[in-house]
């Protein structure tokens, strides 16, 4: 490495805590993987700055806020949600993660599930995963009946339309991966013990159905993403890439006191 090769602005950011730190922790340095690095971590934390911001406008002003995350399983939905929330004050958010329906909740209308973890005012609620099952997960795996599915998806732009017009922003992410990068990440969870726990007989099941699952995932992006409630796709095969653009869209659309 020399400095010669550097510019006065990566000597600048390789001397601050996160490149020190940064340079410190490798075995080996690449300098150019280490200022990538430098620079999403520092991005990152500007964001996560102004999150601090919007979370307590939200809470000031008693505003109500839906973050949804869908896509295919291992697509790094849940580790963008942890970096979002990171540093803002969890007595005002919640992540959402429901496990299978009881059968009381089979018995009950579908959306009655996610309508009582909708946010109070001043509060923001992460969906990792959402009603959006119905719409992809359910129908691939025969977790519904077909007529099921057709109901849901004659209901979920109504219902949508109705949290919105009862004062609630609704943000849709759709995280999309490539078949080999989630192969790629489902080996290294396997081969992990301490990420083993992650895989589920549905994961197993993902690469097989992976055709299954892009003729329901493309008519859910098409016939789900209104005017009102869009999906915005985050190509997620880089993490951290997916990471910051979930991130700093969530700050353009919330009028917040920037």
């Amino acid at each position: 490495m020399k400095n010669s090769k550097l510019s006065a602005e990566e000597v600048e950011l390789l001397n601050t805590k996160v490149g020190l730190y940064t340079l410190l922790k490798k075995r080996e340095v690449q300098i150019d993987k280490v200022l990538s690095e430098v620079k999403y971590e520092m991005k990152l934390r500007e964001y996560q700055e102004e999150m601090i911001k919007l979370q307590n406008w939200v809470i000031e002003t008693g505003q109500k806020v839906v973050v949804i995350f869908e896509g295919r399983d291992a697509a790094g939905k849940g580790g963008a949600i942890r970096r979002i929330t990171k540093h803002i004050n969890p007595r005002h958010f919640r992540i959402i993660a429901l496990d299978k329906p009881t059968e009381d909740e089979r018995r009950q209308w579908f959306f009655q599930r996610y309508i009582n973890h909708l946010p109070k005012p001043g509060e923001i609620v992460f969906f990792d995963r959402s009603w959006y099952n119905r719409a992809v997960v359910e129908p691939v795996n025969g977790f519904c009946t077909p007529e099921e599915y057709n109901i849901f998806m004659s209901q979920v732009n109504a219902f949508e339309r109705m949290l919105i017009d009862s004062n609630t922003f609704l943000i849709k992410f759709y995280f999309s991966i490539s078949k080999e990068e989630q192969k790629r990440r489902f080996d290294d969870i396997v081969s992990s013990p301490l990420k083993r726990w992650k895989m589920t007989p549905v994961d197993a099941k993902a690469q097989e159905l992976w055709d299954e699952y892009t003729k329901y995932k493309e008519v859910m992006l098409n016939d789900t993403s209104s005017e009102h409630a869009p999906w915005i796709r985050i190509d997620a095969d880089e993490k951290t890439h997916a990471r910051l653009q979930s991130i700093k869209h969530i700050l353009n659309v919330i009028p917040y006191a920037k």
